[in-house]
């Protein structure tokens, strides 16, 4: 990865931290949608049990939605492994460069460099 600090070497950077959120997002959604299956299990109260449904049924909405996004953008592609694979290999290595990046260089000065980056 080059000088993150310059607003050239940021083209695209919106939509790689748009897809880390769309996927937490997906993954909470789905821990979510586990509990209240559980919980709807376990649950006695007949008006209790109505309020979990209801809670379910909109968080696997929400999850389909979620879902059905990533697959528009092409976050995600769970019908093709050969792509979703690359798409995993291609995020490790983001992860892995942005976790060696130097967020604290000696050389900070980025006087006269513009606030955006370029428009391509």
């Amino acid at each position: 990865m080059k000088d993150y600090l310059d607003p050239h070497h940021s083209v695209g950077m919106p939509e790689l931290t748009d897809a880390g959120v769309a996927l937490e997002l997906l993954l909470s959604l789905k821990t979510g949608v586990r509990t209240l299956s559980i919980a709807l299990t376990e649950t006695a109260s007949p008006s209790l049990r109505k309020i979990i449904k209801t809670q379910l049924d909109a968080m696997i909405d929400l999850y389909s939605e979620t879902s059905e996004l990533m697959m528009k953008k092409e976050w995600l592609k769970p019908f093709d492994l050969d792509k979703q694979k690359e798409l995993d290999i291609r995020s490790a290595q983001n992860a892995i460069d942005i976790a060696q990046l130097d967020l604290f260089p000696e050389n900070m000065n980025r006087k006269g460099m513009f606030p955006t980056p370029p428009q391509k």
